[in-house]
């Protein structure tokens, strides 16, 4: 089977061709982080504008460098959401025409999916797993007992990890995106300013709206009282705290679930502190990352989730293009 897939749910314009399940032919990922830079953070609207400009192009080029005819492809999947909803409705009326004007079945799938099936990409998934989300709107744990079968554990209860890291950021003025910098600036420091305690007791949910205040507050606190703040240092202690406890949520739920397997999701999964720690700690399982490139908003994600749900046969036809059309909110 050849499909393609597109996704453009925040500030990423992408297309991926995908032949069989995990063979990229293609994956052109135009990003906007030069746009966005100078506002510190993603405007909805100038997305959805620059995903308007930019997205006949990228299915041109993701079908040019496949080397394929477009009757070749059999199927389309696309960001159904969560997401801008500009930035959505782009990418899905885009994939919709694509596949009306071509005669080709559409379906709809879920951008979270997609991160988790970043995994898929290079390795094969062993089942009962456990999966980390982590990205600047969820920070989740989910347990899969097979295929396209997701039993959420725990989630945030106020702001996502990757939300987090660039308020932090922002508040000591290391520019957008803030979350590299931090984790960069964490390794030339050491763990010294003091962080609560944010492990919300015996479950799977996390808070990170708690330290977030901590750090404006000592931020505040030490301009007030014109004290200089040591940036590495502050980095790393923020780094410290906020992975010590996704890592030990994370090992809890293997241990109770007796999984075979761990995975992290999402852009914040390229973060090196975070990677280093699971490979320092979680030793009893096998441990599977995406590569760094998987890490951030891509359409190859989306083609291996929807290859996956094309075969489970999860369908909505509410949505239908046509007879034969489906498309699938997880």
């Amino acid at each position: 089977m050849i499909l393609l897939s597109v996704e453009s749910s925040c500030d990423e314009t992408s297309v991926s061709i995908i032949k069989d399940g995990n063979n990229i032919l293609s994956n052109v990922v135009l990003s906007q982080i030069d746009v966005h830079k100078q506002y510190g953070g993603v405007v909805p609207e100038i997305a959805s504008r620059e995903h308007i400009k930019g997205i006949t192009m990228v299915f041109e080029e993701a079908i040019e460098k496949a080397g394929i005819a477009k009757e070749e492809i059999e199927l389309v999947a696309v960001t159904m959401g969560p997401g801008l909803i500009g930035s959505l409705l782009v990418g899905i009326n885009a994939a919709k025409a694509f596949a009306f004007a071509n005669g080709i079945e559409i379906m709809g799938v879920h951008h979270i999916a997609g991160h988790i099936y970043a995994n898929a990409i290079s390795e094969e998934l062993e089942f009962p797993l456990i999966c980390l989300v982590v990205s600047g709107g969820h920070t989740e744990l989910i347990l899969m007992k097979e295929h396209y079968d997701f039993v959420k554990l725990g989630e945030t209860t106020d702001d996502a990890i990757g939300e987090a890291y660039d308020k932090v950021a922002r508040t000591v003025g290391l520019g957008y995106p803030g979350g590299p910098i931090v984790d960069r600036l964490a390794f030339e420091g050491n763990p010294t300013y003091k962080m609560p305690n944010i492990k919300l007791g015996d479950n799977y949910n996390f808070s990170f709206s708690g330290i977030k205040s901590h750090v404006i507050n000592l931020v505040h606190n030490a301009t007030q009282r014109n004290e200089e703040i040591n940036i590495p240092d502050l980095c790393a202690s923020f780094q410290e705290t906020v992975t010590d406890v996704l890592v030990y949520k994370s090992i809890k739920a293997i241990k109770e679930y007796n999984v075979k397997m761990f995975m992290i999701a999402g852009g914040v999964a390229a973060n090196k502190g975070l990677r280093k720690k699971i490979s320092e700690q979680i030793t009893s399982v096998r441990v599977v990352v995406p590569e760094f490139k998987y890490c951030t908003d891509n359409a190859a994600m989306i083609g291996i989730a929807g290859y996956y749900q094309y075969q489970k046969r999860k369908t909505d036809d509410d949505m239908s293009l046509n007879g034969k059309s489906r498309l699938d909110l997880v």
